[in-house]
């Protein structure tokens, strides 16, 4: 007989989590022990659905390395007691979370999805039970008395997609996020169309793994054109800094004067990494293809291919927590840890 699927919500703050006063017209947190009590279609789905929230809720944009432990703490205890999790998150930085738990969360066998919504659960109009109802139902999927997904995940607009592959495009409409250059991986209609060969393949049973270190020591730089040489060497020589994702123009180019080449050769060589990452949406960086690029292959800059800044960014955040050896660090970015890159 095949079990009822126990999912933990755990709501971290954000626009979903708001109700509106209709005497004042304010937002305020709602109170999530009541939640099927606001949602009673959460009683149709087939699981047992229990809830926790952060002490104090928090708007996604202050949201943090140390928020991000948090969420992973809670998945870590509770991890053998529920089939799948589902994180209640302002959409604002939504990417950036998804892509910090994928790689925080190592050997993940259950899965992780990730929701929120443009207007708050109490709204007429609001996307909020959609999203919330449905991750919960692609959370609780089952074959065989096994999770069907086991990763980290984003809903949003009826498109399920690889957490670290999306990012936000849109403050107004309801379908905030993209995932450019990875397919869905869940479509949600009448049926939910599943898309398995897409899914990342199911690991051999090993311990849940996680890394709470993450290191803040990164900046992110965009290229544009004029950016000069007094504001570059300023950044890249910030005491402590430790990693750059540099946004570069389409396949990862970027200026050719000596200037700007010394200045990375010589960040490089005082073990600072620099990631390659193109500015455009869809695409993917390709160093050597240009000119333009072909330095900065030879001087040591690591290619980000076709990722996401946000997951980029905190891959470079987590690598550098766990002090990986600056003569495998590049190779070790450069290899998809958790889909993250083609």
């Amino acid at each position: 007989m095949l079990s009822k699927a126990k999912i933990l919500l755990i709501y971290t703050g954000g626009t979903i989590g708001m109700m509106k006063d209709f005497e004042t017209g304010a937002l305020k947190n709602f109170n999530f022990s009541k939640l099927l009590q606001k949602i009673p279609e959460l009683k149709q789905l087939d699981c047992d659905i229990e809830t926790v929230s952060f002490k104090k809720p928090i708007d996604s944009s202050t949201m943090n390395q140390e928020k991000w432990a948090e969420i992973a703490t809670i998945i870590e205890d509770n991890y053998d007691n529920f089939d799948g999790f589902v994180v209640l998150h302002g959409s604002d930085t939504m990417s950036y979370s998804a892509s910090a738990l994928s790689f925080m969360l190592e050997n993940l066998s259950k899965p992780v999805i990730f929701t929120g919504s443009q207007l708050p659960i109490g709204d007429l109009r609001t996307d909020a039970k959609e999203n919330l109802i449905t991750a919960i139902q692609i959370a609780s999927l089952k074959e065989e008395n096994k999770a069907v997904i086991s990763e980290v995940c984003l809903y949003f607009e009826y498109k399920l997609y690889r957490g670290n592959r999306t990012t936000k495009i849109n403050a107004e409409n309801f379908n905030a996020f993209i995932s450019p250059n990875y397919p869905t991986l869940i479509e949600s209609g009448v049926n939910l169309k599943t898309f398995p060969e897409l899914f990342l393949p199911k690991t051999r049973i090993r311990k849940l793994k996680i890394h709470k270190n993450l290191d803040s020591n990164v900046v992110i730089v965009k290229m544009f054109p004029g950016i000069s040489e007094i504001v570059l060497s300023a950044i890249f020589n910030i005491p402590q800094l430790k990693g750059v994702v540099l946004e570069t123009y389409g396949a990862g180019n970027a200026p050719t004067e000596d200037w700007f080449l010394n200045l990375l050769k010589n960040a490089i060589a005082r073990g600072l990494h620099i990631v390659n990452v193109t500015q455009c949406s869809i695409g993917s960086v390709t160093m050597g293809k240009y000119e333009t690029s072909t330095a900065l292959k030879k001087i040591g800059v690591i290619s980000g291919k076709d990722i996401t800044t946000e997951a980029a960014i905190t891959k470079l955040m987590c690598l550098l927590g766990q002090n990986v050896s600056p003569t495998i660090f590049k190779t070790i970015f450069e290899t998809s840890l958790r889909g993250e890159v083609a």
